[in-house]
């Protein structure tokens, strides 16, 4: 949890915590109130007894504040629960007659004390929102260095194989260099036996002409 995230996870954790806590002990006859309210604008629930509905809620809303008190739990998943707990909450208000005024928005008198349950939308929004950028941030930044690493690594081979290329071309030159000078050198020593032995003939052939 980040720690921007602590007071408000606090308040809206404590809030809901003590309202689940609260609705265990409603006695029949706030049991029927709140399962038919409920119900009118959610027929999914019009089956459920009331002390069931009533029960099932009061550990639905014990679960969500003890999910916001946990520091354990990401704020991207406990932001998520809240802004959809609020949501159904909204909802409640904006299709109970007599709760808004004419633009079907704006709370009437009796509206007001429903139409604050829009904050735990935004509330849960903000949570989740600002953990699910921060991750993707994070990951982004995992993957850039990920990829500045890889380029690296390819760049030192590209360097390392250029310079055994080089190394290898230099070495070939080097000994080709060399052989060509061996080469040059047994030519010449070659040309000079040549010219060498062509005069001892020369001397001798104008020594047998003069004696005869």
């Amino acid at each position: 949890m980040h720690p921007t995230h602590v007071p408000l996870r606090l308040a809206t954790g404590a809030f809901i915590l003590n309202s689940g806590l609260s609705k265990l002990k409603a006695g029949p006859e706030e049991q029927e109130k709140m399962h038919g309210w409920t119900s009118s604008v959610y027929p999914v629930f019009k089956d459920m007894k009331a002390g069931d509905f009533t029960k099932a809620l009061a550990y639905g809303e014990i679960g969500l504040g003890a999910a916001l008190l946990l520091p354990t739990v990401p704020s991207v998943v406990a932001g998520s629960a809240l802004a959809a707990f609020g949501a159904a909450l909204t909802g409640l208000y904006l299709k109970t007659p007599g709760m808004t005024q004419d633009d079907g928005i704006r709370p009437t008198g009796e509206g007001t004390s429903l139409a604050k349950d829009v904050w735990l939308v935004g509330a849960g929004l903000t949570l989740a929102m600002q953990s699910a950028i921060s991750g993707t941030k994070h990951a982004a930044e995992a993957v850039a260095g990920g990829v500045t690493d890889a380029a690296g690594a390819v760049a030192g081979g590209v360097t390392g194989a250029a310079g055994a290329v080089a190394h290898g071309v230099t070495g070939a030159v080097g000994s080709g260099s060399h052989k060509a000078e061996k080469g040059v050198k047994g030519l010449l020593h070659s040309a000079h036996d040549a010219r060498a032995d062509l005069a001892d003939s020369l001397a001798d052939l104008a020594e047998s002409l003069v004696k005869r």
